[in-house]
């Protein structure tokens, strides 16, 4: 079935997540809405689509507006998130953390400063906060980030590195106060919108913070619900709803729906992006971390992984067809290559080669166990030790016949 390329692109221009709520403080009624518009240009899956295009176009930018609505006043606030923008990539081939590739390296100044120039003409002044890791392979991507950033960063760009994990490890996300303080001032001098019961502007946004991390989804959610409740906060005291020193966690109930207003934002996205709710999801709809929430995000990750790596590369192709970005081969011989022929090859899947892996180590550990009163044991325990690793090597090196079919189509 063909799908008409204007409602196609109407359909992806719409939000890409909604989600409201209504609470009371004292006599005042406090409507919040959170709304995600996901960029239309540089759609895909998680590892299959990563970085920027030459453009400057970035995989899963997301924009995000928490909209209150008090007494006829409406208060608008505005985040970004995407990708590194850089030109670069994660070939998936069944490990659990592909390593990350970065591709025309003397590209990379030209690609960021295009990817500011187009956010600057939407935004105003933007505030880069980068999340990932300061060490590994998110390190070099990370260093060559804030390299390039060096080209563009002035009085309206500004740039900081904030290593999420090494600060707040995996349990003391209470320390993101931390960032706060350094992009306090650029939030407070930018501010937000806010129009009072004629509709007249009384207060206009200058600038947006642009959030994140490898996949923009785990990391990147908490660190903006962070942002979110330090901005109502101080648009509830501009209305004289709070005084100097009430915070939302003053108000249980309202604490609450809040923490699942930005939970089930992030759980949306990370849908869409990942094919799972998103990890330390508990913390922002509980305020902390639960042993539940833990084993629930390893859950996750491990479905990320098989989706990863058998599900999200047709779906990828689903999606650049149907944008316009490939078409499809004109043929009758439509079999992939892979398949052609015969041999090990023609068969070959990952639950088979696991299985044929495994059956090998428990062979050689039988053999093991009896290895000390025989000694053609001995013989039997290398040989299926080695076969073992052999398997698993063949398996290593050629993921991508255990990973999605081949694309059968072409750029256009």
């Amino acid at each position: 079935m063909l799908v008409d390329s204007f409602y196609f692109k109407f359909f992806l221009n719409c939000s890409s997540s909604f989600n409201n709520f209504q609470a009371a403080i004292g006599k005042d009624v406090i409507d919040v809405t959170l709304v995600a518009r996901r960029c239309t240009r540089r759609n895909g899956t998680r590892m299959w689509r990563r970085g920027a295009d030459s453009d400057g176009y970035v995989a899963n930018f997301v924009e995000s507006e928490q909209i209150m609505q008090l007494n006829g006043f409406t208060a608008s606030f505005v985040q970004v998130r995407g990708s590194i923008p850089l030109l670069w990539e994660q070939i998936v081939d069944l490990t659990y953390k592909p390593k990350f590739q970065i591709v025309k390296h003397e590209e990379a100044p030209r690609v960021v400063e295009r990817h500011f120039l187009d956010l600057r003409k939407k935004y105003g002044a933007v505030f880069a906060v980068d999340l990932v890791n300061k060490h590994g392979g998110e390190g070099r991507l990370s260093e060559k980030f804030a390299g390039a950033m060096q080209h563009v960063v002035s009085d309206d760009v500004r740039y900081l590195h904030f290593d999420f994990h090494h600060i707040c490890g995996h349990v003391h996300f209470e320390r993101l106060s931390i960032l706060y303080e350094q992009i306090s001032d650029f939030i407070e001098r930018n501010g937000y919108l806010l129009l009072n019961e004629k509709g007249e502007k009384m207060k206009e946004q200058l600038g947006v913070v642009r959030t994140n991390c490898i996949d923009c989804l785990d990391r990147t959610n908490v660190t903006q619900s962070m942002i979110g409740r330090k901005v109502l906060e101080h648009q509830l005291r501009r209305l004289g709803v709070f005084v100097a020193e009430e915070t939302i966690s003053s108000h249980p109930k309202f604490d609450d729906s809040f923490k699942v207003l930005w939970a089930n934002h992030g759980d949306d996205i990370s849908l869409q992006y990942s094919g799972t709710h998103a990890l330390k999801g508990d913390f922002v709809r509980y305020g902390q971390r639960t042993i539940q929430g833990i084993l629930k995000d390893g859950w996750n990750a491990l479905a990320r992984y098989y989706l990863n790596n058998f599900c999200d590369g047709t779906k990828q192709d689903a999606i650049d067809l149907l944008q316009g970005h490939y078409i499809v081969s004109v043929g009758r011989d439509m079999t992939p290559p892979s398949q052609k022929g015969g041999g090990l090859e023609a068969v070959a899947s990952f639950p088979l080669a696991l299985s044929l892996v495994l059956t090998g180590f428990f062979f050689a550990t039988m053999s093991l166990r009896q290895g000390r009163y025989d000694l053609r044991h001995f013989f039997f325990s290398f040989m299926w030790a080695g076969l073992s690793v052999a398997l698993a090597a063949f398996v290593r090196a050629n993921g991508r016949i255990f990973c999605n079919r081949p694309r059968l189509h072409k750029p256009r």
